[in-house]
């Protein structure tokens, strides 16, 4: 795949869930350079570093927390997005009403980990991670009834057992995504 493929991860603040997988994903996409991960948080607190509960929890899982800058969403943002992921399915409904074309391709972090786990994904052309996407977006309704499970809770100013918890959920769907994008690519 010679074109970029543009991943943001977004939540709240974009200090703990957001910079966790976006850093966890670069890491185990590290050998596939046109995929890019950013974040962003609709109510950021621009150029903050990442939350330390998160960062340490980044750290345990073997990923890195220096020189994350948290910035603030914007529709630009996820109209250039190829995918978004989200920490909720709250936050996924505000990124669609800020840039409401990006329905089809904005997902729940654990939601899309989910749809990729229930259906093994076939193409005629694997390495369109477009078209893997929107297969995944076609699939949505085999998940929908599961709720807070397609959700990543907010740790923030919470105990660090909340913040291992969102950690450990974000490092387990981000190895599903990760995944697929590496067969895909």
């Amino acid at each position: 795949m010679s074109d970029p493929f543009d991943v943001l991860v977004v939540c709240v603040g974009n200090l703990c869930r957001s910079p966790l997988a976006e850093r966890l994903l670069r890491v185990r996409l590290a050998d596939a350079p046109h995929v890019r991960v950013t974040s962003a948080g609709t109510r950021a607190v621009a150029g903050a570093a990442m939350d330390a509960r998160a960062a340490a929890e980044l750290d345990r899982l073997g990923g890195d927390p220096l020189g994350f800058e948290a910035r603030q969403l914007t529709a630009d943002l996820v109209s250039d997005a190829d995918l978004v992921l989200t920490a909720t399915r709250e936050l996924r409904t505000q990124v669609v009403e800020l840039a409401p074309a990006a329905l089809k391709r904005t997902f729940t972090l654990r939601e899309l980990a989910a749809l990729l786990e229930e259906r093994p994904w076939t193409c005629d052309h694997p390495t369109d991670l477009r078209a893997l996407i929107a297969d995944a977006a076609a699939w949505r309704g085999s998940v929908a009834d599961r709720g807070d499970a397609l959700d990543v809770p907010d740790p923030i100013g919470g105990p660090a057992d909340l913040h291992r918890e969102a950690a450990d959920l974000a490092y387990a769907a981000t190895d599903v995504v990760a995944s697929a994008l590496h067969l895909s690519s």
